[in-house]
Order: structure tokens, then sequence, then C-alpha cells
């Protein structure tokens, strides 16, 4: 097996576990995506890109459906809240890092946390405000 955490990889949705979703790897291993790892609709038979997020000692593989590591993620997620932004006619967005989860994963196919960090990458470069009820584009670009 030549996979490594952090290859990106083409799967093939399987079936749905208790766990998560059983994925073929590359037509050739087996593995799983994890329910906390799964931010879109899945169904057995959709065919995307993932990533090995972790290949167990007992030779399970974990994978994820968005690039690991930090700075990939980062830059992808607020690329993702930027557009949002950009394309709203007022330059807002009424969710904040106080919206829920549910709300946030719906809006942005990302986690709550993951909204966090990328909204406070943008707000560090001066990209954005946040205010009690929206998060407003600071410059149009």
């Amino acid at each position: 097996m030549n996979l490594k955490p952090g290859d990106k990889v083409n799967l093939l949705i399987e079936r749905e576990t208790p766990l998560g979703f059983t994925v073929l790897i590359e037509n050739e291993f087996e593995g799983l995506v994890y329910h906390d790892d799964v931010f879109i609709e899945l169904e057995e038979g959709m065919e995307g890109i993932g990533f090995i997020k972790n290949i167990r000692e007992d030779g399970k593989i974990d994978v994820t459906l968005r690039p690991q590591g930090y700075v990939n993620v980062i830059e992808t997620d607020s690329e993702t809240i930027l557009e949002t932004l950009r394309e709203s006619p007022s330059g807002a967005i009424m969710i904040t890092d106080k919206s829920s989860p549910d709300q946030i994963r719906h809006e942005f196919n990302m986690s709550k946390k993951s909204f966090k960090k990328a909204v406070g990458n943008l707000y560090k470069h001066k990209l954005i405000n946040i205010l009690d009820d929206r998060i407003e584009l600071l410059v149009k670009q």
C-alpha cells in the first residue's frame, strides 16, 4: 500500500454504517469517512475526491473529504466565506461565530470550528468586520 496521510485519492461511496460511510479508495482499498467529517450529502455510488486522514496500525484507513493541515484548510475555508460575502448584495452574511453548527454546516459545508478559524484568519488580515449579528466584507474585491 503506497498511501500515506494527506494523499489526495479518488473515492467511491459504498454504504452508510453507524460510524460513517465506507468508501472504496482508488478502486482498491476500503476506508471509512466518519460522520463528523461529512459536510455534504453522500449517497451510495457517489464518486468524489478525498484525503487520507490516518492509516491505523490494524491497516484500516480513515478518510476525510477535506484537505488536511491548517494551511490547506484555512485558505479553502477563508475563500469560501469571502466568496459568499462578495456575492451578497449587502456585502454581509447573517451568520456569526454564535450561529448554530447546523446553520454553518448547511451554509458553508464546514464545521463550526473550521468556520471560526477561517473568520479569525479573515479578520486578522483586515478583510472583514465582525459584528454581533453579521459579518461584513470591508473592501469589495
